[in-house]
């Protein structure tokens, strides 16, 4: 598969569930919001983050180039296991059309050493 590095570093954020969503960005190379009865999650670029977050920060994010149909399977398994291997967390992210993996920037190059290894090509975004 091939993946791109996206320009800018990101967050993870937590707010308590009672939290009314931040409105997302104008423009945004990656801003996720997830609201669930537990919690309200934010994924957005590093000096971005929501008031009052719980912030966990320093993310590079490879995003899977083009546009996955829903009948694959095993997509986020081809990529996340090389990384399991080297003990390299991810923060995954799925949307409508492709699936993103937010890893430390720090095990960044291990990351990248990692796909490369098992057949995956990391790029970079324009």
């Amino acid at each position: 598969m091939e993946l791109l590095l996206l320009a800018n570093e990101y967050s993870v954020c937590r707010l308590p569930a009672a939290t009314s969503p931040p409105p997302p960005p104008a423009t945004a190379e990656l801003y996720a919001l997830t609201v669930t009865a537990e919690e309200v999650s934010v994924v957005c670029r590093a000096g971005a983050e929501p008031p009052g977050a719980k912030v966990e920060s320093g993310f590079s994010a490879l995003r899977v180039a083009g546009a996955l149909d829903f009948s694959l399977v095993g997509i986020l398994a081809a990529l996340t296991a090389p990384l399991a291997e080297v003990r390299v967390s991810v923060f995954a992210i799925s949307t409508f059309d492709t699936d993103y993996l937010l890893v430390r920037t720090a095990d960044l190059p291990t990351a990248k050493a990692a796909l490369e290894a098992h057949g995956h090509v990391v790029g970079f975004t324009c």
